[in-house]
């Protein structure tokens, strides 16, 4: 899809979208790619379902927090609606609670794109949401909506999941998996984003982002400036900082085996002159090692990651810029990121 039509795409969206003013003490939580399934082992969140549920019902709902369901929440490839609210009932019955409390806003994505057709849902559901705030719109769309396949070939990739890669028991391979097909679908999203002024949290990629900026940026970046460090200062800090430019060192060693075949895949913006922070993604609910949300609270924005205790990579664990386990659980919240949304929409103003 070209950036004109995708740009296209993207005021149709906001034509669409469901308009919500955001309190100046308002809380919103974005998740996005749970992909419920039957709780087989051809289901991809069954390990995550104890830690998502407790982060939702102990630590958001009582807090008031507004839940946005960004897309891909039924894994609707592989299974039936019936089965999948069947299978997880008590998570639905959860959604409910935030549905009729604190609030409930519920987006499409590729997976679940049959819901549209539902017309009794309990869960009503839509393609996009324009979260007006004091410091400027936000919209809220999975993300899927930047390749035509979806658009023209949704039906025939269903088909393709429930009766070849299901029954084989293959996991899902889709963007998360195809790294150029993923690097291409964020930076259109970044560009339109960037285009039309406004920021954009998305989904469908599975790839947490936060101020545009990717898990390999971070990591180049943060070691970059561990080292400028390193050659300023002696003795046990320099010590201190070795340990740290390793930990860095390694995690992006291992990130560049696991998934950076190909040089276009590294970085969304390496063309770029200014970096814009248009663009978020709340990464996905389906890995072995915890979840991934974006949080907006007051007048910040947020990447948050949430896991067991014990179990992040040693780089997380230096990354976080807060972290606390929640009271009578073993599941850790740490702060990835955090900025204001004056900054976010100050930068974008001027730099776009």
């Amino acid at each position: 899809m070209k950036l004109d039509e995708f740009l296209a795409a993207v005021r149709v969206l906001i034509g669409q979208a469901r308009v919500e003013r955001l309190p100046e003490d308002g809380k919103v939580v974005f998740l996005s790619d749970l992909h419920l399934g039957d709780r087989s082992r051809r289901d991809d969140f069954r390990r995550s379902e104890t830690l998502v549920a407790e982060a939702l019902e102990k630590f958001y709902l009582p807090d008031n927090w507004r839940l946005v369901l960004n897309g891909d929440v039924e894994e609707l490839q592989k299974f039936d609606l019936p089965v999948v609210r069947a299978a997880y009932r008590g998570l639905f019955d959860l959604f409910a609670r935030f549905r009729d409390g604190p609030g409930l806003c519920k987006l499409v994505g590729n997976h679940d794109h049959a819901l549209l057709a539902a017309s009794d849902d309990e869960f009503p559901i839509g393609h996009a949401l324009r979260l007006e705030t004091a410091a400027g719109p936000i919209l809220a769309f999975h993300g899927h909506q930047s390749n035509k396949f979806y658009g023209k070939y949704n039906a025939f990739a269903q088909f393709v999941v429930r009766r070849i890669a299901s029954p084989l028991a293959i996991p899902n391979v889709g963007t998360r998996m195809q790294s150029e097909r993923r690097w291409r679908a964020e930076r259109r999203i970044y560009r339109a984003a960037r285009e039309l002024g406004v920021v954009v949290i998305a989904g469908h990629t599975h790839r947490p982002l936060f101020e545009s900026h990717s898990k390999y940026d971070t990591l180049r970046w943060k070691l970059e400036s561990l080292l400028r460090r390193y050659t300023e200062t002696d003795g046990s800090e320099r010590d201190e900082l070795e340990a740290l430019i390793r930990v860095y060192r390694d995690e992006l060693r291992g990130l560049s085996g696991r998934e950076l075949r190909r040089p276009v895949s590294r970085s969304l913006y390496e063309k770029e002159d200014l970096l814009v922070p248009a663009m978020f993604n709340s990464g996905s609910a389906t890995g072995r090692e915890g979840f991934t949300a974006v949080e907006i609270e007051g007048p910040t924005i947020a990447l948050v990651h949430w896991c067991r205790e014990g179990s992040a990579r040693a780089y997380l664990e230096r990354e976080a810029v807060e972290a606390a386990t929640l009271a009578g659980t073993p599941w850790r919240r740490q702060v990835l990121a955090r900025d204001t949304l004056e900054y976010v929409f100050a930068r974008l103003r001027l730099l776009a």
